[in-house]
């Protein structure tokens, strides 16, 4: 093998395999992708208390961390208090896109909402086909940051890395 094609061959293998490496994976090496169904940023706040209410009445959502006193208690921001009773109620009817509308003031989301002493509990879907397991509290630091797509970035240098690759060999 010429040596200017030993580098670029390294690096594509390199970033291939820390980009599979770092992903979450599940059993049979799928790649394991966890949710939260919280408020959307455009709702309006009457709707998003309306919803709220509804979700911690009748639709049954345990409520008590968003209650006073508990730690996800913050009477400033509807949009937090709201998304923590979405995501209950997300958990304990299906994990549906249904029980994650909320009159479309709700949507899902990879990114994990949890702050402070407040955790968020997730949905592991796993190739966004079946869902699995809730899971508890979240861990916040770099081991808990969403890599699950990071599959599909390798993949997407990998085909242009190895046409120059071959392009360099024959030319």
């Amino acid at each position: 093998m010429p040596p200017n094609l030993f580098l670029p061959l390294f690096l594509c293998i390199v970033f291939v395999s820390l980009a599979r490496s770092t992903a979450q994976r599940g059993s049979g090496g799928t790649v394991v992708t966890e949710l939260w169904c919280v408020a959307k940023n455009n709702a309006e706040d009457a709707a998003l208390q309306g919803a709220l209410d509804w979700a911690c009445g009748q639709g049954g959502a345990d409520c008590g961390p968003i209650q006073q006193g508990g730690p996800c208690y913050d009477p400033t921001d509807i949009q937090k208090t709201a998304s923590y009773a979405f995501n209950n109620y997300y958990l304990k009817n299906g994990m549906t896109d249904d029980a994650c509308s909320f009159s479309d003031n709700a949507a899902l989301t990879s990114l994990n909402p949890s702050y402070g002493n407040c955790k968020f509990p997730s949905s592991k879907t796993v190739n966004n086909a079946s869902i699995s397991e809730p899971t508890g509290t979240v861990g916040v630091g770099p081991d808990s940051a969403d890599l699950s797509a990071s599959h599909c970035v390798a993949q997407s240098w990998l085909s242009p890395l190895i046409l120059a690759l071959f392009l360099s060999f024959i030319l």
